[in-house]
């Protein structure tokens, strides 16, 4: 099922090179795990730049085409927008060899993954794959759930590779349904603490709040919240005093696993 060098490790294909692609292709290339191919479609213009700078970083050979990509691959991950996941598949499905397993790791509903899964076939081992913590710092070792009827056969071939992926079931979507319901309380909960401490800030108190939310929310709801309000503050630049936007730094535990 799976490609290998003649040092027996894989050959890993991304479809899809942004945030979560560069971050899991930096973790296995520090961790020399892989032979790494990318394609993103915006390779050929400038706004790849980046893109194509984070491959170089990462030993990953970008790619002149999807088709060029998968080329011997036994595993492809697809990061790709949420509205072009099917279509990231199709653009594949014609260059599969030896059904290479087919890691969707894209947040989309579980019946866009049944969909994908079936246009697929028996072309590729497609696992429904779940991201259910921030890819960073973890990269690679981001925990990921599994569901499809091979799933317990390629999560040993993961974790080969150092990545944390347990089962969510064997019906593809179970994983997909896990994830979109918990962020229905995950993401809400960011958005409540932002609105929150943006309050708190042009009130001036955020000290004080921020202290009552440690002594009042278990740790890993307040790390969840404050992780993304760490994340967007600079975003915030133009609407928030400057001596507000050092409330981060300020705020102890709350802030440590940024």
């Amino acid at each position: 099922m799976t490609n290998t060098m003649a040092n027996g490790k894989p050959r890993i294909a991304f479809i899809g090179f942004g945030e979560a692609g560069q971050a899991i292709a930096g973790g296995l290339h520090d961790a020399d795990a892989a032979q790494m191919t990318a394609w993103d479609i915006l390779f050929p213009h400038a706004a790849g730049n980046n893109m194509r700078r984070a491959a170089d970083a990462s030993g990953v050979r970008y790619a002149t085409s999807a088709a060029d990509a998968v080329q011997g691959a036994g595993i492809i991950i697809s990061a790709v927008t949420a509205a072009s996941s099917r279509e990231a598949a199709q653009s594949v499905q014609a260059h599969l060899r030896g059904r290479p397993i087919f890691l969707d790791i894209n947040s989309v509903s579980p019946g866009r993954k049944q969909d994908t899964a079936k246009m697929l076939g028996s072309a590729a081992c497609y696992i429904d794959v779940a991201v259910v913590a921030p890819i960073h710092p973890a990269r690679h070792q981001t925990p990921m759930l599994l569901a499809g009827p091979d799933s317990r056969v390629v999560a040993p071939k993961l974790a080969a590779l150092g990545m944390r992926a347990s089962i969510a079931g064997t019906e593809v979507g179970a994983a997909a349904a896990i994830k979109m319901v918990r962020s229905v309380m995950i993401k809400g909960i960011e958005a409540l603490t932002l609105e929150c401490f943006l309050a708190a800030a042009r009130a001036g108190v955020i000290d004080e709040v921020a202290a009552s939310m440690r002594n009042n929310y278990p740790a890993s709801i307040g790390q969840r919240s404050s992780l993304t309000i760490w994340n967007a503050w600079p975003s915030m630049a133009s609407v928030v005093p400057p001596k507000w936007r050092k409330w981060p730094k300020r705020c102890g535990s709350l802030a440590s696993s940024r």
